[in-house]
């Protein structure tokens, strides 16, 4: 962004919350853009109109997240959740292949290599999962940021440590994208929902591959994943798409409608901006908090705070219109790009009290 005031009147114009809302690593608040956007969408269904330009969207938000991640569109697939991007990579892994993973990850990144059952599932703590990685390591998988805490990996180093090993990785960005900035070309997979930092609605999830797929095979694959999708509505797909398109799901039309317009502000806003702006006000939380005698876990750089101890006055604060989570006891407070330092200051005061 060229200018503070362009940000700041960016933002005002799409967002006026209702309260302090401070839960962003749970759900991203709408834009009114892209309000609009599904209320022009579901028109099109009651009315009967044509739904061509849905099927439009789902194509602009494949290339605008490709841009925000830093890959060829052809390199995207879009999905409806990260769970089902990772049920398409454990299945590709051979019995008996080893799957390094972090202690207290999020669930979607982990359950699918567990359920195999015929995997070496090897479990670290965070800080450790470079140095864990051995030969004989199929593949590492890792949240960019923690959901729980907001702890940022040390991508760069694991990114090296797999590569000695011959480790292939995967990164799930759902934590990160839209205030982090990422590059899904250091990996070999990675993933995302939509309706966090990225601002939009449930029900979708993109999918990174490499150029030559990763060896995926496409078993969720329907008549979306083939090369001429109109063309494979019955019988199996003739010809699955040459592009990683051929890891898309049946795509939640409404959804993407409305995730377009929230992709675009994000680009208009700059990750980089949205990223000095969020972590300014994690710190100047993480600071008011040190005067009020807590301290949060260790989460440095990050937009996600969270406090050992205080995740019980999650009600009380929700009656009094400030929106956190407790999560296993803590109280995790999210700073997005519609929070303000006067949000900050009144989360820190009822906590004072």
């Amino acid at each position: 962004m060229e200018t503070t005031e362009t940000f700041e009147s960016l933002v005002r114009a799409e967002f006026a919350p209702s309260s302090t809302y401070l839960n962003t690593a749970g759900n991203g608040l709408l834009p009114a853009r892209t309000v609009a956007a599904l209320h022009e969408a579901a028109l099109l269904r009651a009315e009967g109109r044509p739904l061509t330009p849905l099927y439009e969207d789902v194509e602009a938000c494949r290339a605008g997240y490709a841009r925000l991640a830093g890959v060829p569109a052809t390199r995207v697939a879009a999905g409806a959740s990260v769970a089902a991007h990772t049920g398409v990579i454990a299945a590709s892994l051979p019995a008996g292949a080893e799957v390094l993973t972090a202690e207290d990850d999020f669930t979607s990144v982990l359950n699918p290599f567990h359920v195999r059952g015929d995997l070496k599932v090897r479990t670290v703590p965070l800080e450790r999962l470079a140095e864990s990685v051995r030969p004989g390591t199929a593949l590492v998988a890792v949240s960019a940021a923690q959901s729980a805490d907001g702890r940022v990996a040390d991508l760069a180093a694991l990114r090296e440590a797999a590569r000695e090993h011959g480790a292939r990785t995967y990164v799930d960005f759902s934590q990160a994208a839209g205030w982090l900035p990422v590059n899904a070309d250091a990996y070999d997979f990675t993933a995302a929902v939509s309706f966090k930092w990225l601002l939009g609605p449930h029900g979708a999830a993109f999918l990174t591959v490499p150029e030559d797929l990763g060896g995926l095979t496409p078993v969720l694959a329907g008549w979306v994943a083939a090369e001429k999708p109109w063309d494979s509505c019955y019988g199996p797909v003739a010809e699955l798409a040459h592009s990683a398109r051929r890891f898309d799901l049946t795509h939640a039309l409404f959804t993407f409608a409305g995730l377009r317009r929230s992709l675009a502000l994000v680009e208009e806003l700059g990750v980089a901006a949205i990223h000095a702006y969020d972590v300014a006000l994690a710190d100047r939380f993480r600071a008011g908090l040190g005067d009020l005698g807590h301290e949060p876990l260790p989460a440095p750089g990050s937009a996600i705070v969270s406090v050992p101890g205080l995740g019980s006055r999650q009600p009380e604060l929700s009656e009094r219109g400030i929106e956190v989570s407790n999560r296993a006891g803590n109280l995790r407070a999210a700073f997005h790009l519609y929070n303000t330092a006067a949000d900050v200051d009144r989360l820190l005061a009822a906590l004072s009290g």
